[in-house]
């Protein structure tokens, strides 16, 4: 599915951010403007990391997804409720973004 202009998906409240190191850290997912969690998230990173989404305090471990550096991924939330970032190679930062449909 490719987005186009008319179902652009919009980012109106702020994320949250993920040290990364090498044990793994977690976040509550950031909430979109209504105050709940986004159907789907904007998962960035500055150096490359793996991802996991769970609830309570997730861990993310080296199998999980990866996010390469100046990629980044969206992800269906699942009713799920926090981010767990692992790095790679090198310490960096994770930021999730909430995303609502325009």
């Amino acid at each position: 599915m490719s987005n186009t202009f008319e179902n652009a998906i919009t980012v109106t409240a702020t994320g949250v951010v993920i040290t990364t190191s090498g044990a793994s850290a977690s976040a509550t997912l950031p909430l979109d403007s209504a105050g709940t969690v986004p159907k789907y998230v904007r998962v960035a990173a500055t150096a490359a990391a793996t991802v996991r989404l769970g609830t309570g305090t997730p861990t993310a471990v080296t199998t999980d997804l990866l996010v390469q550096p100046g990629d980044a991924v969206i992800l269906a939330t699942s009713k799920y409720t926090a981010i767990a970032a692992l790095q790679v190679t090198a310490a960096g930062v994770v930021q999730v973004s909430p995303m609502e449909n325009a």
